[in-house]
């Protein structure tokens, strides 16, 4: 089964758009997620939308979109280090995040690795790689802050915050849409635009570590990439 199948689409110029409606219903996306876990024989360990997007989304004439292999993916991961939250500017659909991830997660014991100690923070301008980037982020059971925005005039469409309500390695993520408000504005030092998502709100607790993240992630202590 390959990916426009999994997704229930014929053509690939539908994928961004079915992928936002399958993560704005938790039941029918973590069923999708299932099907995509087997399909890849449960490797998460790198993008599986490296070759599809790049091959049928990319904009390489507007936006200068082609996206990091694994290999330079890994060395910049190796070079940039592990101190404090991850902040992945032009993330495309995640895919150094995700291998961020991997180096972050085999650090430690699965009993010992807990989600809660690591913040990603990606941003990404294309309304294409949004749904991608969310779906990766979302089935790896990440912490992260996902931003539609553009990251030099922080003009932004829409900010995610993906939880693992749980802290449980083997849970997927929630997804919350965060409000278009002044608060979230400055607390994420951008500006709001257009109000591009719809209302949405899965986890009902506001976590701890996200609160104790914040200095670092606006401050030195930080990994950028």
């Amino acid at each position: 089964m390959n990916i426009n199948q999994m997704l229930g689409i014929n053509d690939s110029y539908q994928a961004p758009a079915q992928i936002m409606k399958i993560l704005y219903d938790r039941k029918r996306r973590e069923e999708v997620f299932m099907k995509f876990l087997e399909a890849f024989n449960f490797d998460v360990s790198y993008d599986w939308f490296y070759e599809y997007f790049q091959d049928e989304h990319a904009d390489r004439i507007r936006k200068k979109q082609d996206f990091t292999p694994k290999g330079v993916a890994d060395l910049i991961v190796a070079l940039a280090g592990s101190e404090g939250p991850t902040y992945d500017c032009a993330s495309g659909t995640g895919g150094i995040t995700i291998r961020k991830w991997q180096a972050d997660r085999m650090k430690t014991s699965l009993y010992e690795y807990k989600p809660s100690n690591y913040l990603y923070m990606c941003e990404e301008i294309s309304d294409r790689a949004i749904p991608f980037l969310l779906f990766n982020t979302l089935i790896r059971g990440m912490n992260a802050i996902v931003i539609h925005c553009d990251v030099l005039s922080r003009n932004t469409y829409g900010v995610f915050f993906v939880q693992n309500d749980k802290d449980n390695p083997m849970q997927f993520s929630s997804l919350n849409v965060m409000p278009y408000s002044k608060g979230v504005a400055d607390f994420l030092r951008l500006k709001f635009v257009e109000e591009r998502y719809k209302p949405l709100i899965e986890s009902k607790v506001f976590p701890k570590h996200l609160m104790e993240a914040k200095e670092d992630v606006f401050g030195q202590k930080r990994t950028i990439m």
